[in-house]
């Protein structure tokens, strides 16, 4: 067993400098050999910053060709643009190469069944590196919901509620991918965030699956009435038509009658939210509030002035902390969106250095333990099917209408695509 991992970073903007900096200089067994991206200032301030740390500089590349190539490189992690990530999988797992892909999957039906064709063919596993499974609050619901504390789950709700205006209208001096997918594509863009956890509590994949999919776009006028006020000098960027609807929300049916309501909300002023929501037959939670209503409790009383337990969430940590988050708050929480990143990324590391040949993103199998994790299967483990959702979801993209529909697929065809 190899103790330190040969790693190449592949996409250097935002996300993987910020990664780089914060989580992956941190792990005592990851040395990069090479980092790359199209614009070399970044691969070269990202070399500077591994060579700051007292690490030897990498190769710097603007060509990932150069990586395949590379026999002392174990894995790669891909911080790339959302509609690269297939390719650049595929043609590594085909070298050879653990591949953590970041989260946006393919952008359509078929771009998911090449990601299939190329691990049966080359058995070299991806990982999707959703964080947000990692969570403290998502792990401590899950943990409740195992135990029953919760009753028998009924409904989930979740999404990704995060102000990008900026981010988008500033896409072409920022490099950054996000402008293009709104100006040319329509449809629930980033799911997994929490379908990642919701999975998990559904037991998706283990006893459960999704059998059905409705997916609804709002208009769109929030990031045109943006650049109208923060960027009026770019005529042209103002005077486009944005294909992505402010608000999509997508309702999904599962075969053990639950049902799952995901919320894109990326384009309108708002505070940021994830909307995670948990409802069983002995209570339920609220991340907006970040409360837990539990039958039979005192507080249940009060359901008509719930505002004064708003937050209670902590009285419950002692009793019902996630043992991974219960150890990782002995031993010290790292940076990367409250500490998520650097989890996702330790079991990422700990798979490559055991050589797991189980499917990350295929098949639900445990057969990866970190200690970290002592004898807990991995988060990660449930997340094979917002990985695939999520491309069913890219997959509803083109329909300017704005009205997408997934309907009872034939068993055959699930029991395969599951």
């Amino acid at each position: 067993m190899k103790q330190k991992i040969h790693l190449g970073l592949i996409g250097l903007g935002a996300r993987g400098i910020g990664l780089l900096e914060t989580v992956y200089l941190q792990h005592p067994d990851v040395d990069f050999f090479a980092v790359c991206d199209t614009y070399e200032d970044r691969c070269i301030q990202a070399a500077d910053l591994i060579e700051k740390r007292g690490k030897k500089r990498p190769l710097i590349t603007t060509n990932y060709k150069d990586i395949l190539a590379m026999p002392e490189v174990d894995a790669v992690i891909l911080c790339t643009s959302w509609e690269s990530h297939i390719n650049l999988c595929i043609e590594f797992m085909e070298a050879g190469k653990y591949v953590g892909c970041e989260v946006g999957g393919s952008h359509s039906i078929q771009e998911c069944w090449k990601l299939i064709d190329a691990y049966e063919r080359t058995q070299v596993p991806v990982m999707l590196m959703e964080n947000c499974v990692y969570g403290r609050d998502e792990m401590m619901i899950a943990h409740m919901a195992s135990l029953g504390v919760l009753g028998k789950i009924v409904h989930c709700e979740g999404g990704y509620k995060h102000d990008l205006r900026e981010e988008i209208a500033f896409g072409k001096e920022k490099r950054h991918y996000r402008l293009d997918n709104y100006l040319l594509r329509n449809g629930e863009n980033y799911p997994t965030h929490e379908l990642g956890p919701i999975a998990r509590i559904l037991n998706i994949n283990r006893g459960n699956r999704m059998v059905t999919l409705n997916s609804v776009a709002s208009k769109s006028w929030g990031l045109k009435e943006y650049i109208k006020t923060h960027k009026p000098e770019d005529t042209e960027l103002m005077n486009s038509d944005f294909s992505q609807g402010d608000i999509i929300t997508t309702i999904i049916t599962c075969a053990n009658g639950e049902t799952i309501t995901l919320t894109l909300d990326t384009s309108l002023p708002r505070y940021y939210s994830r909307g995670f929501y948990v409802q069983g037959t002995k209570g339920m939670y609220s991340e907006e509030n970040r409360s837990l209503f539990l039958d039979g409790e005192e507080h249940a009383k009060e359901h008509f002035q719930w505002q004064k337990h708003w937050g209670n969430i902590e009285e419950y940590r002692e009793k019902y902390e996630h043992p991974v988050w219960k150890k990782y708050l002995d031993d010290g929480v790292k940076e990367g969106h409250d500490g998520m990143d650097w989890l996702v990324f330790c079991d990422f590391i700990e798979c490559v250095r055991q050589q797991t040949k189980e499917s990350m993103f295929m098949i639900w199998q445990p057969g990866c333990l970190s200690p970290l994790y002592q004898n807990n299967p991995l988060p990660w483990a449930d997340t094979l099917f917002q990985f695939r959702i999520s491309q069913m979801v890219h997959g509803f993209a083109e329909n300017k209408s704005g009205l997408f529909y997934w309907k009872e697929i034939d068993h055959e065809t699930l029991e395969t695509l599951l």
